[in-house]
């Protein structure tokens, strides 16, 4: 399904907003892919993010998730609005092992207020390739009209 958005500049505003994310910098993740209801981020595998056994930990990997469809719900949203997680649910599928990921949400149904989302998380360069490791459904609110929060 085609979403239609409600800015015709989402793409420079979502990449301005993701720009200004410290932990996607810190994490070295990129934006990879802006369209309207759609964001895909990559993460290159880093042993400084991994949990005791070598895997990436889970929080980063909930981390991407919550900020691609977090940016998806975004680039739906009219000029001047900002975007907060209410809720999401992870289901962690598998460890997440390879040398390249990559974290999508897409918006399931947007409303003025609300946006359904759903994310995934696979790993681009591992056996078998593009691996479903996690998956979210989640809630994302527009903020409008408060200081200090317009993407």
């Amino acid at each position: 399904m085609t979403q239609v958005p409600r800015d015709p500049d989402f793409e420079r505003r979502v990449r301005a907003s993701f720009d200004r994310q410290a932990v996607m910098a810190t994490f070295r993740a990129r934006l990879v892919r802006v369209g309207p209801g759609e964001v895909d981020i990559e993460l290159p595998f880093r042993a400084e993010l991994t949990q005791q056994h070598g895997f990436l930990h889970a929080g980063i990997v909930t981390t991407l998730m919550d900020s691609a469809c977090g940016y998806a719900a975004l680039s739906l949203m009219e000029p001047g609005a900002a975007v907060l997680s209410v809720e999401f649910k992870v289901n962690l599928l598998a460890p997440a092992r390879g040398s390249r990921f990559l974290a999508s949400g897409r918006v399931v149904r947007a409303g003025r207020t609300v946006a359904v989302v759903s994310g995934e998380f696979r790993a681009v360069e591992a056996e078998p390739p593009g691996s479903l490791l996690a998956m979210m459904t989640g809630t994302m609110m527009s903020v409008r009209d408060r200081a200090g929060l317009v993407d």
